[in-house]
């Protein structure tokens, strides 16, 4: 590539710093008159704004105030997600207390069974149908089931 300059109207010049004051200095009136007609058509808005202020600001804040309410009711960790849980928590408490309860029976009964005679022998008559000499076990008999009928028509 080439870069040199073929004649002096191709290099770009710079304004000084004097052009650009005076640029500034010849378009003022321009920008205040274009800042005053934006002030006049701004300004009765302002002055409804100004008159309305209380009423706005009560607004905000009832909007603001209804979004945190469902928010704390209704958000993520709200309360009914928390009630929720509370249930929760209360069911499992009692699931846990019936099943410790019913685990100290089966740690008693074992106890029983490891120490005491007649824990073993009561296990042993029920269980397995155990009888001392001159007992007589009693067994009823299992209930007859009538056979299946035949739902088939008979001719």
């Amino acid at each position: 590539m080439d870069f040199r300059v073929r004649n002096l109207s191709q290099i770009r010049r710079f304004p000084s710093a004097q052009d650009g004051l005076r640029a500034i200095s010849e378009r003022a009136p321009q920008a205040e008159a274009l800042a005053a007609s934006w002030i006049e058509n701004v300004r009765p808005l302002t002055a409804q704004m100004y008159a309305l202020r209380r009423r706005i600001a009560t607004i905000t804040v009832a909007v603001l105030a209804g979004l945190l309410f469902v928010h704390v009711m209704f958000g993520a960790n709200g309360m009914i997600v928390y009630k929720q849980k509370r249930a929760d928590y209360e069911r499992l408490q009692r699931r846990i207390a019936q099943e410790q309860k019913e685990n100290e029976i089966y740690a008693q009964q074992i106890h029983g069974l490891k120490t005491e005679e007649k824990a073993i022998e009561k296990e042993a008559r029920e269980q397995l149908r155990y009888a001392r000499p001159g007992e007589y076990v009693y067994v009823p008999p299992a209930p007859a089931t009538p056979p299946p009928g035949n739902h088939s028509a008979k001719k």
